[in-house]
């Protein structure tokens, strides 16, 4: 029998949930990417009430309750509805994958940009390619989200200029504020008519984007370190998962911004919050590290995850990744990363250097303390 992972070709959403190994996904596609006090409030009590009380912080910048029970799935739409989190149909949720970088202000750019892009998405006028194309509004001075995953992105160029830009691609078109959202709208109408599914494929194709963009676009800052910034408090939560006491907490301390690194910003917090299970130190070894929920909570998870990452956090090289994949996969990490563990059996993982989950490995069949004795003898190396 085959161990090959099943790639369902689609993404959750709280509309059309995927059940994995501990119950449905239900994965929250959060307006603006902000979520008020009294709406995380309720949706810590409803993943109680509804499902196990653990919440993941996605790759996209969205929140998923876990172990939901399917035959209860239309409860909770409706208890989330009332909390206005809920599309009015499953194609408008299908179209609406927008990521909003976190340090956006009310009235920029970055704000009116996701606005328009949601309104155009409850129309129905955001051309429907595939669930798993997506928007990222990144308007700022600088872009903050080029490593994360998005087809279609507004940035800035380096003299300011308001850009559209397809992802794979190194130059972007100038667009304005008024016309920014129908110039997305036909690019993703441009992708479609290639007959492909995310902008990257059609490029790799070799063919040519439309005329106009022939604009340089700047260089990207890295993932933001945890700390204090303009907008608020940018804390942390290994592998991304939070629990509902957690995310009551810090609901009341203001609302709260959702991140594609696994991590929320508390808007307006001039200090860091002091609560349990949190990560607020930037040299944290937890950071290093990023893990999938893996078996058993996966179904097609081949072997623990989280568990095996946090041993072997303290032990991973300083300066370099490693992810924790429960299968070939790789859902945790879309992009190759510095040290891939990917699961192949129980206690047996095959060890992958720069490189994606499915990548051929360096290394097979390791057990977590022969990992463990790799990695030791890789941060000892000159």
């Amino acid at each position: 029998m085959s161990t090959a992972p099943v790639i369902k070709g689609w993404c959750p959403g709280a509309l059309r949930p995927m059940l994995s190994g501990d119950g449905l996904v239900v994965r929250l596609r959060v307006p603006q990417g902000r979520l008020t006090p009294a709406q995380a409030r309720g949706v810590a009590e409803l993943a109680q009430r509804y499902g196990n009380g653990m919440l993941d912080l996605s790759n996209r910048g969205n929140l998923q309750l876990r172990g939901i029970d399917p035959e209860r799935h239309e409860g909770l739409i409706d208890a989330l509805r009332a909390l206005a989190l809920i599309d009015a149909d499953e194609h408008t949720e299908r179209r609406r994958n927008l990521m909003v970088t976190p340090f956006w202000q009310a009235g920029d750019d970055t704000d009116h940009l996701t606005q328009q892009l949601t309104a155009a998405a409850q129309s129905h006028a955001l051309p429907d390619v595939s669930s798993k194309f997506g928007y990222a509004v990144d308007a700022g001075a600088q872009p903050v989200l080029q490593a994360d995953p998005a087809d279609i992105r507004f940035e800035r160029s380096a003299e300011g200029q308001l850009l559209l830009c397809a992802e794979g691609a190194a130059l972007g078109k100038a667009v304005s504020r008024d016309t920014a959202v129908a110039e997305a709208i036909a690019l993703a109408a441009w992708v479609r008519a290639q007959g492909a599914t995310r902008a990257a494929r059609a490029l790799d194709a070799g063919v040519t984007l439309p005329a106009g963009f022939d604009h340089p676009r700047q260089s990207g800052l890295s993932t933001p370190t945890l700390g204090l910034f303009p907008a608020g408090a940018l804390i942390a939560c290994a592998f991304g998962q939070i629990d509902a006491e957690t995310l009551t907490a810090l609901a009341n301390l203001g609302p709260l911004r959702l991140t594609p690194w696994r991590m929320v910003l508390i808007e307006g917090a001039t200090e860091l919050p002091d609560l349990p299970s949190l990560i607020t130190d930037a040299a944290d070894p937890l950071l290093r590290v990023v893990a999938c929920i893996g078996a058993p909570g996966c179904a097609q998870g081949r072997g623990e995850t989280r568990a095996l990452a946090r041993g072997l956090a303290a032990v991973v090289p300083k300066g370099q990744r490693l992810h924790v994949s429960g299968c070939a996969k790789g859902c945790a990490a879309p992009h190759a990363t510095d040290l891939t563990l990917t699961a192949t059996a129980p206690d047996q993982y095959d060890l992958i250097r720069n490189g994606h989950a499915d990548a051929a490995p360096d290394l097979r069949g390791l057990t977590p303390a022969a990992t463990a004795s790799y990695l030791r003898k890789s941060a000892d190396a000159p």
